[in-house]
């Protein structure tokens, strides 16, 4: 008998298994064409031009197919994930406690080790650096303002420098006097260039033109979670590049430059946070606040390497979107949970967040349980799939915590990745229209792989729309109906189905647009977003790049959970964080790591910076 839920939830979507028939999957082959240089540049000019080729284009794509999966009819129509695990009287408050298991730093001679924000913490209270030289050492390293400019800084593009000086002062000046405002106080981070930041123009990686008027319209407020983290006495040290309007799994992008990734040199970062990922792997930051539509929360750092969580929809603020949060990244998964819970104290004015209730993690005696899909798995290559089972083999076993492993069937594995794909495309379009005047050339703000992509969204029909509504409240239906008959269980897959995406001669400049790949990179990602569930992933090993190229290609954990298990998933990933420190035999950190402290203090990689203040 199922465990009866102690936890009440608003829009939930009830309890219901689906159809033997809407539970089977085969996987199909995509077959798109891949585009760059000249023909990318030809076609686009052609589908910007033409709805019937833009109509053609998303037939072709299948985009139309699932309004035609099977036992639709019957459901009712579920246009937003938005499931709110309510607070009660009893368990309302502010966030939980950061404590000393999370603001304790590693020990020293832990292999590949990263700072984290309890390292800045710890050297800030010795008097061993300050923010002040913290930030001034990280500025010649992310300008995009100076001349020569560092390799580390194609992965920002805003920075205002004397907001960033002034808050390292106020900060440094908290410390002499031995009153931090929190464990982040003086730590720096990075936002995606996306999340609106007061007295910013969210570019959101596309080519800056002064004379339209978008690029004339700062932003009059600053997004919650950056807020909170400001509040915390973290210090913003600009904006980060992505992939341009985020429509993209690469970070390949012509208009602001692409990211490295500073595992595998040839390969990309993965997208949309493609600038979160490779900040994060750099070391130049602990933490980025970035946002995840299909997955740029989680492939990003899962091909850099690093740490991220997709949050329960609606969790840090109310979004434009029906599939989009912003979530946290960050380079250890304590710093992923000491963001986390500073970014999603709810705001009294939203009127989705402030309904929250606070995470918790779940009782030790809890029973612990992984959900596998084995056809589903079945997708991920092989040394993906042979770094998976290491993993899962670990965590089944007493040392890893004796979870129990549990075979589970899921629906609409293929249509459901349509419908969403089709839905990222039509809100991008609708945002595309948005940023311009009515009647204008929206298209000629973007480069031409997003010109095909906007004008492919633009076509899509009323009935699909609807149908891919109902299709969402199959798959959630069926989401609930497993953890009622299965309390607490998380279901595991790789974060991506391939290790990495290999950059190609000709990808950089003009873009490039393989969508069979980028359909492929999102295989396990879409799930959560469509249903709205939180997701974590954390690195849980490394393979080989391809033959000739350098490098090594982490390969990312993902566990998906129900509605409001942030702290279960955080929990987690710690746990896995321990596995890759011990039983795997190491963290592994890029041979270009930034020792950002080390430089602080004058004696790391690149010696001592001097940063002229200006006042």
């Amino acid at each position: 008998m199922a465990a009866i839920p102690t936890q009440r939830f608003a829009n939930h979507p009830g309890a219901k298994q689906a159809s033997a028939e809407q539970l089977q999957y085969k996987h199909d082959v995509d077959r798109n064409p891949s585009l760059k240089g000249l023909p990318l540049l030809l076609v686009s000019a052609i589908v910007s031009r033409s709805q019937w080729v833009q109509s053609f284009f998303w037939r072709h794509g299948k985009l139309d197919q699932p309004k035609f999966a099977p036992g639709l009819d019957e459901e009712v129509w579920r246009f937003t994930p938005n499931v709110i695990p309510l607070a009660t009287s009893v368990d309302a408050q502010a966030m939980l406690e950061i404590g000393p298991e999370l603001s304790e730093p590693e020990p020293l001679e832990l292999a590949g080790r990263f700072y984290s924000a309890a390292d800045y913490h710890g050297m800030y209270s010795r008097g061993e650096v300050t923010p002040l030289g913290v930030v001034q050492a990280l500025l010649p390293l992310i300008r995009r303002d100076v001349t020569p400019t560092s390799k580390y800084a194609v992965a920002w593009l805003q920075t205002d420098v004397e907001a960033v000086l002034a808050a390292a002062r106020a900060s440094t000046e908290r410390w002499k006097n031995k009153q931090p405002l929190s464990v982040l106080d003086g730590v720096p981070f990075g936002v995606k260039d996306d999340i609106d930041i007061e007295g910013f123009v969210s570019t959101m990686g596309m080519s800056f033109d002064q004379k339209h008027d978008y690029f004339q319209k700062p932003a009059k407020s600053t997004e919650w979670p950056v807020l909170k983290l400001l509040e915390a006495g973290a210090i913003m040290m600009g904006k980060m590049n992505q992939h341009e309007i985020g429509m993209d799994t690469t970070g390949c992008n012509p208009c602001t430059g692409t990211p490295q990734n500073w595992y595998a040199k040839s390969y990309y970062t993965g997208g949309s946070s493609s600038g979160a990922g490779s900040a994060l792997s750099a070391g130049t930051v602990p933490i980025c606040l970035g946002t995840d539509a299909g997955g740029s929360c989680r492939i990003p750092p899962a091909h850099c390497g690093v740490y991220g969580l997709k949050v329960t929809y609606n969790r840090l603020c109310t979004q434009k979107s029906s599939v989009c949060v912003i979530a946290p990244l960050a380079a250890t998964a304590k710093d992923l949970t000491i963001a986390y819970r500073i970014a999603s104290q709810p705001n009294p004015s939203d009127p989705n967040t402030s309904l929250f209730a606070t995470s918790i993690p779940p009782s030790p005696s809890a029973p612990k349980r992984i959900g596998l899909c084995q056809a589903w798995l079945a997708d991920a290559d092989p040394d993906v799939r042979s770094t998976f089972d290491a993993a899962l083999a670990h965590l089944t076993s007493p040392a890893g915590g004796s979870y129990e492993p549990i075979d589970i069937e899921l629906p609409f594995l293929r249509q459901g990745q349509l419908a969403h794909t089709a839905i990222c495309l039509l809100e991008a379009a609708d945002h595309a229209r948005s940023r311009c005047p009515h009647g204008s050339n929206h298209m000629s703000l973007l480069s031409a792989t997003n010109r095909i992509a906007i004008g492919i969204g633009a076509q899509a029909p009323a009935i699909d729309m609807y149908k891919y509504a109902q299709l969402r409240q199959v798959i959630m239906s069926h989401l609930a109906y497993l953890w009622e008959q299965y309390p607490g269980m998380m279901i595991l897959t790789p974060t991506t189905r391939a290790a990495g995406w290999p950059i190609e001669a000709g990808d950089l400049a003009h873009g490039m647009q393989d969508a069979n790949k980028t359909v492929a990179e999102m295989a396990y990602a879409w799930y959560a977003n469509l249903s709205g569930c939180p997701a974590v992933t954390c690195p849980a090993g490394y393979v080989k790049p391809a033959e000739g190229r350098e490098g090594v290609l982490p390969v990312g954990l993902m566990a998906l959970g129900e509605w409001g298990a942030e702290e279960q998933l955080l929990g987690f990933a710690r746990g896995v964080e321990g596995y890759l420190n011990g039983v795997y035999g190491g963290r592994k950190r890029p041979e270009e790591w930034v020792d950002v402290l080390g430089v602080a203090r004058g004696v790391g990689r690149g010696g001592k910076v001097e940063v002229e203040e200006r006042e």
